[in-house]
């Protein structure tokens, strides 16, 4: 799992690089001789949408995704970590309902052949990353929730514990 989760990062890490190469085309070509990259936003709009995606899914790996998390520092280790893998299902779920319901919009983009306005690239291709993020997601989260469980599994009963 480190090796696909490396693998992840680093895809995210090259589109942010090619976002900022055709940035920087742009802002050359509109400034320096005055002939904008037409299609620059909308290429980089579609290279952010993969970047959000596949980094999620690293970042859910990680556990490291913006939550409020004041209350569940205070409780004790073992039902903190439960609820992190109730929090994991929930987010296995809401990633798969995702999938289901988007999944016939990109089948129609396919289809269809549509294409976007300024670049002219086939839809299907920027859409994908969406659901292929969120697959992405549902995989580490459920290696994420093994770990966890064995973790839980595999911990030594607390001292206090055994007294009562």
């Amino acid at each position: 799992m480190k090796k696909l989760t490396v693998a992840v990062h680093t895809i995210s890490a090259v589109l942010l690089i090619i976002a900022v190469v055709v940035n920087c085309a742009n802002v050359i070509g509109r400034y320096v001789f005055s002939y904008p990259f037409a299609s620059a936003e909308e290429i980089m709009l579609f290279l952010l949408v993969g970047i959000v995606f596949f980094g999620n899914s690293v970042v859910a790996f990680q556990g490291r995704q913006i939550r409020m998390d004041i209350i569940l520092l205070a409780l004790p280790h073992k039902v903190r970590r439960w609820l992190e893998i109730v929090a994991d299902m929930i987010a296995i779920a809401i990633s798969a309902l995702l999938i289901l319901f988007g999944w016939p919009v990109i089948s129609m983009l396919a289809e269809f052949d549509q294409r976007s306005q300024a670049a002219d690239l086939p839809l299907v291709i920027p859409q994908s990353a969406i659901p292929i993020g969120l697959a992405l997601t549902i995989l580490f989260l459920c290696s994420r929730i093994v770990s966890s469980i064995k973790a839980i599994n595999d911990s030594p009963i607390p001292v206090d514990a055994i007294s009562h």
